[in-house]
């Protein structure tokens, strides 16, 4: 069967929506966002239009659990053992500056961002040979951590709330009141007004599959006819990177969330750790949003399919009903999962592949804090090129 000829584009369109660019970023997530406000920002006649091969970014940044969260203490613990201690400050330090970013820059009301503080949950001392252990690693922290945030207790511990909030088999809670949380899909849409605001192109539904240098430009080739021309592009898609940059360190992991019914006189507010941060849990409004468990699939959960799995799912509903909400009524009315950008290591990768080709990726499942940051630096490091 002969297939009827595309469309051809119109001259308006050639000029406006398909119009040659100086930038094209390949995703429409927070790090895209971000670096297109910051570009525009730096250089605001330059021509940026951003590529998203969905209808709305669908890797992490709508589908990750709304933690406005630099880290907790047993996960930056961990990070000391895995990347040294100035590797895990630089990070932290990151994290912490993305999070006054967003917040300086939208309203709180805009994203829906509550500072409630954020928690992690202990069954025991773990490598502490008891809480005298404990609070000693917990000071440790708070010193190296005073000139980042600023606080003489990053964090502490506050055992005596765990009766009010109802926890099962948690014998040490360990607060830390900078923490807060948002709505990932108000962020997302806040930066898309922002960015659009200042003159940047967002098409959706395109997948860029591959480019070639065409008379000193960039012609990006995607499942449609009409050409899409940059001098430069900007390669902002996470966990998918390997498309269009396969030699990047970069794996993807699944991360697998639920939601509750609303809970009558649900006892605590706030965001949650557990397990150096595999899992992690929040009230949202008078639900419990729950995620993670990863650990105990990890090759199963390294891929891009968002299928969800009975082996998660389950153990995520083991969590909620015996430590987080036991004895308590609820269903479980949704779920869903995201794909986070993982690696060898964690600091993200921000640099030229080549002259025409730039990246920023590898967010680690922390991509709400990087994002400003990372889009700042990678902005930076485009606009010298012009």
């Amino acid at each position: 069967m002969i297939q009827p000829p595309s469309p051809s584009l119109s001259i308006w369109e050639k000029e406006s929506f398909f119009a040659p660019a100086d930038i094209i970023i390949a995703g429409s997530g927070l790090v895209g966002l971000w670096s297109a406000y910051y570009l525009k920002r730096k250089q605001p006649s330059l021509r940026i239009t951003i590529i998203e091969r969905g209808i709305i970014p669908t890797g992490a940044s709508t589908r990750n659990a709304g933690f406005a969260c630099f880290g907790s203490l047993t996960e930056l613990l961990a990070d000391i053992d895995h990347m040294g201690e100035d590797k895990m400050l630089e990070l932290v330090a990151m994290r912490f500056k993305g999070l006054k970013r967003i917040r300086k820059t939208f309203r709180e009301k805009e994203i829906s961002y509550e500072q409630l503080g954020s928690y992690e949950l202990l069954t025991s001392a773990g490598k502490f040979s008891d809480s005298n252990g404990l609070r000693s690693a917990i000071d440790g922290m708070n010193r190296i951590l005073k000139k980042i945030t600023g606080e003489q207790k990053t964090f502490r511990l506050h055992n005596d709330k765990i009766p009010a909030f109802g926890f099962a088999g948690v014998r040490y809670l360990i607060e830390s009141p900078t923490e807060g949380q948002l709505h990932s899909g108000q962020l997302c849409q806040a930066l898309l007004c922002l960015v659009q605001s200042l003159g940047v192109t967002i098409l959706n539904n395109i997948d860029i599959t591959g480019y070639e240098k065409v008379n000193g430009h960039l012609l990006l080739h995607n499942q449609h006819s009409f050409p899409l021309i940059a001098s430069q592009l900007l390669v902002c898609t996470n966990a998918f990177a390997h498309q269009l940059l396969p030699q990047l360190d970069i794996t993807p992991a699944r991360g697998q969330v639920l939601v509750t019914s609303p809970i009558d006189r649900l006892p605590f507010k706030g965001t949650f750790h557990f397990d150096e941060g595999y899992y992690y849990f929040r009230n949202l409004g008078e639900r419990v949003l729950l995620g993670g468990a990863r650990n105990h699939a990890f090759e199963e959960e390294t891929t891009t399919d968002l299928t969800l799995t009975d082996t998660i799912q389950q153990e995520l509903e083991r969590f909620l009903r015996e430590i987080v909400l036991p004895g308590r009524h609820y269903t479980i009315d949704t779920r869903w999962s995201g794909i986070m950008g993982m690696g060898g290591e964690k600091m993200p990768i921000v640099r030229a592949v080549n002259d025409h080709v730039f990246c920023a990726v590898r967010m680690h499942g922390m991509g709400v804090a990087l994002a400003p940051v990372i889009g700042e630096q990678i902005a930076a490091m485009l606009t010298d090129k012009n």
